[in-house]
């Protein structure tokens, strides 16, 4: 029975689908003005895993993760740059299916976008106007009114009060309380622009999410997710503007993923500990990185070092090695399991604990390692394993591809398999001092070798 942490009651919920086998989950994506960074690659990856998970549990899931391509931030980037902003915005959109597509992130369903959708937001805006929750200010801002709606602060917890203390409206704002968020901007020279009832402008970020989830998803949705920094304001927000505009409740189950850190610290540009995605990619496979990820439970931090990434580099070569030269069965249904996919089911089950899956596989693993090659259970083995990779994300290429890299049938392959031949007839010749000259020639080069049952095998370190 599926349990998830619900940000909103701030407890493990038993997860009840709204309508029977169906789930509709939406994601709040990213503001396309930059290279994705390692935050970023948290949230595409852990909600990945949940989409995976859900599907394996046979529910028809609908993932939709939105994309912000108007905002302060790309308006200022794209000045900065001298480009337009479409031609920013494609350009990242772009390099973010690149990084998530390195990663094995499938994509989502649908990835609305802030621009195409604003026949919707506008429409939103308008209603909570009538209903009295929003209100046009004399500089043609539009704002919404938190003191209307009786549930703010229910998701972080904040009261409207304890927010008050100690804010102050700007002298350049005409909104009526410090609470009061932007709905819509006026419009500014040189910036883009769209027609409404109240005057050209753009929107806000928060109205932005609510009028793509609903356009997607409905009034009422299974699960919205995002990362914890998100939780208060935006999330807050949507909820106040959703429930407003709609008269029910908006999402039934909210969860956010924790932190990252680096060595340790708050993950900051100001800091100079800032990594893009693509940075880390320059040094460590995909797989060894999502692998990373998945180390810690979502909701957990997770500290980013090179040592962690070193770590998940030595774990996946384990798997990897003891998948190698094992034909794994195709047929494995990792839920018919009594043993290993019980347990596996009972980690995912426990709100998505990926981390105590990962031991479960080791297990596994440590399982395959003691059988030999061409025993039946080996095979069996072996295709369990990559039946729980589909689930994560991991495994899903051959072991000599892993481990071999892009050396395979390769001028360097053919040099590393010359000069283990000519170990090998060294070593039978019992010419130790010309075999262990080969090996530390191989390890200059960044070869490792195994020795097994008479048969050697290498791997690039």
């Amino acid at each position: 029975m599926l349990q998830i942490h619900n940000s909103l009651t701030k407890q493990k919920d038993v997860f009840t689908p709204i309508e029977a086998g169906k789930v509709k989950l939406y994601v709040c994506g990213m503001t396309v003005y930059d290279l994705c960074h390692v935050g970023h690659a948290r949230v595409m990856v852990v909600f990945d895993v949940v989409t995976r998970y859900l599907r394996a549990c046979d529910y028809e899931v609908t993932y939709i993760r939105n994309i912000t391509d108007i905002d302060d931030k790309i308006i200022a980037r794209a000045n900065q740059n001298g480009e337009t902003i479409q031609s920013l915005t494609e350009r990242f959109i772009a390099e973010m299916h690149q990084d998530a597509d390195a990663l094995g992130v499938i994509r989502p369903d649908l990835e609305p976008k802030a621009t195409e959708s604003m026949a919707e937001i506008i429409a939103m805006i308008e209603t909570l106007i009538s209903k009295g929750f929003a209100y046009a200010a004399d500089n043609g801002d539009v704002y919404y009114d938190v003191s209307k709606f009786d549930g703010y602060g229910k998701l972080s917890g904040r009261h409207i009060e304890e927010l008050r203390s100690g804010e102050r409206v700007a002298v350049n704002e005409a909104k009526d309380d410090p609470l009061d968020f932007v709905l819509w901007k006026a419009a500014k020279p040189e910036e883009p622009a769209w027609e409404s009832s109240w005057g050209r402008g753009r929107p806000g970020w928060h109205i932005e999410c609510s009028a793509m989830s609903v356009t997607c998803l409905g009034e009422h949705f299974d699960i919205h997710g995002g990362g914890q920094d998100l939780q208060f304001p935006h999330h807050e927000n949507e909820i106040a503007q959703s429930e407003a505009a709609h008269g029910c409740q908006s999402v039934n189950y909210w969860m956010h993923n924790g932190f990252v850190r680096i060595d340790d610290e708050k993950m900051s540009k100001s800091l100079g500990n800032f990594f893009t995605v693509r940075e880390i990619l320059a040094r460590y496979s995909p797989e060894v990185v999502r692998y990373f990820i998945l180390t810690s439970h979502y909701r957990s931090p997770l500290n980013y070092s090179d040592e962690s990434l070193e770590q998940a580099k030595s774990a996946l070569t384990r798997y990897y090695t003891a998948l190698r030269d094992v034909e794994a069965q195709d047929s494995v249904v990792w839920q018919d399991d009594e043993e290993f996919g019980a347990r596996f089911t009972a980690a995912m089950d426990d709100d998505f604990n990926t981390a105590l899956a990962l031991s479960i596989m080791a297990d596994v693993r440590q399982a395959l390692n003691k059988v030999s090659d061409d025993d039946e259970r080996s095979s069996y083995l072996a295709g369990l394993l990559r039946s729980f990779g589909d689930v994560l994300g991991l495994f899903q290429q051959s072991a000599e591809a892993f481990l071999l890299g892009d050396t395979e049938n390769d001028d360097l392959a053919v040099k590393v398999e010359t000069l283990i031949e000519g170990r090998n007839t060294a070593r039978a010749n019992k010419d130790w001092a010309k075999a262990d000259e080969v090996r530390d020639e191989l390890t200059a080069m960044g070869i490792i070798l195994e020795d097994n049952a008479g048969k050697t095998t290498w791997r690039k370190a």
